[in-house]
């Protein structure tokens, strides 16, 4: 095979994986607290076959190194809903799991028919106790600081004076490195990395955080691989076409 068709080959892959990344950005464009990825590709340099052949005949192909998330937050917006939180700020809510702690910034969240705290996927939301936030069951208004502290308000009765109940504090956590979370899918990152207690983030509530993808720029990012895709594929064409028409000339050559 030319190199001409192993270049255009490697990139056409590369762009596969690009259009892929795109494709999932744009369908979580909706999806509250869901970061934005972008590929990152490098050049590789096939060396040449043989020995004595300068470095300058190597084929400089392209693959992709891997995906980097873009961890700028996303903007607030109001939902008036008192069990939406927004984080703002650095940090991240931890979920319970079979497989163990994992942690989110959609804050979307509800009370499951145990009362417990849970989010947009029924994942119980832990305290800073380690344990589930049970709501009580005679809650008639639920409070949330901006610390994340939790407080129920039962309905008064016959005049009575309203006592607030303390439910629990969300447990907020940073880690050293965001770019090593690894998405899971439903917003829900998981690492091996130790998390740290968050004494900066701010918890909003009756407000989520939207995702931070571009829909106009993604959509012009998609349109742009689909066309660099379509011209690659027309240089293999081309580049097939002149390898048959040498194979027909050489086969039509006079045997001497």
């Amino acid at each position: 095979m030319e190199n001409a068709i192993y270049i255009a080959l490697s990139r056409q892959m590369a762009l596969r994986r690009q259009m892929d990344v795109t494709a999932n950005n744009i369908a979580n464009m909706n999806t509250a607290g869901f970061k934005g990825q972008q590929m990152l590709f490098r050049e590789y340099l096939m060396e040449p076959e043989g020995t004595g052949r300068p470095r300058e005949a190597a084929m400089s192909m392209v693959i992709d190194q891997g995906t980097v998330r873009d961890m700028r937050a996303g903007p607030l917006a109001e939902t008036g809903n008192p069990l939406d939180v927004a984080l703002e700020g650095p940090g991240y809510l931890v979920v319970d799991t079979v497989s163990g702690p994992r942690y989110t910034r959609n804050g979307h969240l509800s009370l499951d028919i145990d009362r417990q705290l849970v989010d947009g996927t029924g994942l119980p939301v832990l305290g800073t106790d380690g344990q589930p936030l049970v709501v009580p069951q005679d809650a008639a208004e639920i409070m949330i600081s901006e610390g994340g502290e939790i407080t129920a308000i039962a309905e008064a009765g016959g005049g009575a004076p309203v006592e607030p109940v303390p439910v629990g504090t969300l447990r907020l956590v940073t880690f050293e490195d965001e770019r090593r979370l690894t998405p899971l899918g439903g917003g829900l990152y998981a690492t091996n990395q130790m998390p740290q207690d968050s004494e900066t983030t701010r918890v909003m509530q009756g407000m989520i955080e939207q995702s931070n993808v571009q829909p106009i720029l993604e959509m012009t990012q998609m349109i742009a691989v689909s066309r660099q895709y379509q011209s690659t594929q027309s240089l293999l064409q081309d580049e097939h076409d002149r390898l048959r028409s040498a194979i027909q000339k050489l086969g039509r050559m006079p045997q001497s």
